[in-house]
């Protein structure tokens, strides 16, 4: 490991405890900046309520530390948008964000939209399948950018077990994700979740990165942030354990495709052939194959988008 990410990790990796609520509320209270909560959201009716729920109720109504709670819902099937609505949030639907520029699937895409439709300084991204969902998930990575001004940009980090195994979660990170860095951008070794969803960012530097639209939106928004803003304004906090709905092999496949092209493209920005991933299924004759596109599309910096421009100039 290098030197500069040791020195990194003792001076840039926190506990949820190292800061308590008290001391974030009084630095909120000396106007560190209003806190949006993002849920991006697909076919999640089973778990998005009870962690709207917890949100409003520990960090909206007992304590002022939440300003805004949305769940953007990119097109479910289910009660997804109705649960989350009723449990405290409001609920924007992908497709009425930004309709001049038609969306597309994919977890970035709806990342990228809520830049419209939030209005927060910092904005908070949580996954919507988690279970036994803790609010110290937005306490913990909201703190240090309300109270360290230096920092612009918080990963949570966890334990993942899979199933009843502890540490097991996380494959893709272990098997894809954790080389590439290591061996492409060595000052990221130091952080344990690259891939978790629950993070926290200053808006001043989230509209200027550009946003995988699929699967490779946390690693290219890494590597990007560490472009733009250097190491030490990154950080992470440990605020427990992650439980969530795993996905199978085959999906966690084309997740790992979309995360390798992700990390080529910002290796060579030059010219490279939307490529795709071809699996294979048992079918009743033998196995069948089923080629994927993988995603590689990416959509701009907000800031160059002139509906947010003018939204923002408002």
């Amino acid at each position: 490991m290098l030197e500069e990410v040791e020195s990194w990790l003792a001076r840039r990796s926190w506990s949820v405890a190292d800061r308590p609520l008290d001391r974030l509320l009084a630095a909120k209270e000396r106007g560190r900046g209003s806190v949006s909560v993002v849920l991006p959201a697909l076919n999640e009716e089973a778990t998005v309520g009870a962690i709207v729920a917890t949100i409003r109720r520990e960090l909206m109504e007992k304590v002022q530390l939440v300003d805004e709670l949305v769940v953007i819902d990119s097109g479910s099937t289910d009660a997804t948008a109705k649960v989350a609505r009723e449990a405290g949030a409001r609920v924007v639907h992908r497709d009425d964000i930004l309709p001049r520029i038609p969306a597309v699937p994919g977890k970035g895409e709806v990342l990228w939209r809520s830049l419209l439709v939030t209005g927060g300084d910092i904005v908070c991204f949580v996954d919507a399948d988690l279970k036994e969902f803790s609010a110290d998930f937005v306490s913990g990575i909201v703190g240090p950018l309300l109270t360290d001004p230096d920092v612009r940009f918080v990963k949570a980090m966890y334990d993942r077990p899979l199933g009843d195994t502890a540490g097991q979660g996380g494959r893709v990170t272990e098997l894809v994700a954790r080389p590439l860095l290591n061996l492409h951008w060595p000052q990221l070794a130091g952080f344990v979740q690259p891939l978790g969803g629950e993070y926290a960012v200053r808006r001043s530097l989230l509209e200027q990165l550009p946003f995988p639209v699929g699967y490779g939106v946390e690693l290219g928004l890494l590597v990007d942030a560490l472009h733009t803003v250097g190491l030490d304004a990154l950080a992470q906090v440990d605020v427990g354990v992650r439980k969530h709905r795993h996905q199978d092999g085959q999906a966690l496949g084309r997740m790992a495709a979309a995360i390798y092209r992700t990390a080529q493209l910002r290796l060579s920005r030059g010219h490279l052939v939307r490529p795709s991933l071809t699996q294979f299924e048992r079918g009743e004759d033998g196995f069948v194959p089923r080629t994927h596109a993988v995603d590689t599309e990416e959509r701009p910096p907000m800031r160059e988008i002139e509906e947010y421009v003018s939204r923002r100039a408002a």
